[in-house]
């Protein structure tokens, strides 16, 4: 399984980068009351691609053997993961005024930023 670390990082990578795009058009959407965000296809992409993205993440800790609630940089991105997927949800579909939706959509996109920073240095306090 260690050969195909690379390439599962690669599509770790590429899936977090999409999730996180789609994530920020969909508020975009929300805030203009746009009719993209109930497009078919804006509501099922995010569920194939955070599935990408989780078992992806899955493997890679497999492989690197590091596991959350064990080591504590990926217990900060789990739980920092929590509270974005809940901000998201908040954000694009159940917030009842669109000012809560709003807020919860620039927390979630915070979130989303520090989740990148502690994969990428690896530390739960990175700043």
């Amino acid at each position: 399984m260690a050969a195909f670390y690379n390439s599962l990082k690669y599509l770790h990578v590429i899936a977090v980068a999409l999730s996180g795009a789609l994530f920020f058009i969909r508020g975009v959407w929300m805030l203009i009351d746009s009719p993209r965000l109930n497009r078919r296809w804006v509501r099922v992409a995010p569920h194939v691609i955070d599935t990408v993205l989780l078992l992806s993440a899955v493997a890679l800790t497999l492989i690197i053997q590091q596991y959350p609630f064990v080591h504590t940089w990926l217990t900060a991105k789990v739980v920092v993961l929590v509270l974005y997927i809940g901000m998201g949800m908040i954000a694009i579909r159940h917030g009842k005024r669109k000012s809560v939706r709003a807020v919860a959509w620039i927390i979630a996109l915070l979130l989303f930023v520090y989740i990148v920073i502690i994969a990428w240095r690896h530390d739960p306090w990175p700043l």
